[in-house]
């Protein structure tokens, strides 16, 4: 089993979310977010005055699948979560050990 961590922007949630569920990932979890990497944020204008916005809204979803449907996966957010642009995201992709069902202690893949 393997988990992967998507950092996507919040406009492209729905479309994400979308691809992973036509693919077959059962569950997720997403959890909104703020951070920044290389962009580093930019300066806006309110009212006149100049401040600078260094955390950007940002989207994380998680999810834990078959070793069988990572490739399938990453390449569903990848598509999906592109637009060619700096701030586009990160998929980190780790192993999972264990995976339980609280509800009956089902374990392995037939728990996700």
């Amino acid at each position: 089993m393997q988990k992967i961590e998507a950092v996507i922007q919040p406009s492209k949630l729905d479309v994400v979310k979308d691809a992973l569920v036509e693919i077959g990932v059962q569950g997720m979890t997403i959890t909104e977010a703020r951070g920044h990497g290389r962009q580093k944020g930019h300066t806006e204008f309110y009212r006149g005055r100049e401040y600078s916005v260094d955390l950007l809204p940002k989207v994380k979803l998680e999810m834990v699948v078959a070793d069988e449907m990572l490739e399938k996966a990453v390449q569903a957010i990848l598509t999906a979560a592109r637009t060619g642009m700096i701030g586009d995201g990160k998929i980190f992709v780790s192993k999972v050990d264990e995976a339980i069902r609280i509800r009956n202690d089902e374990r392995g893949e037939i728990a996700l």
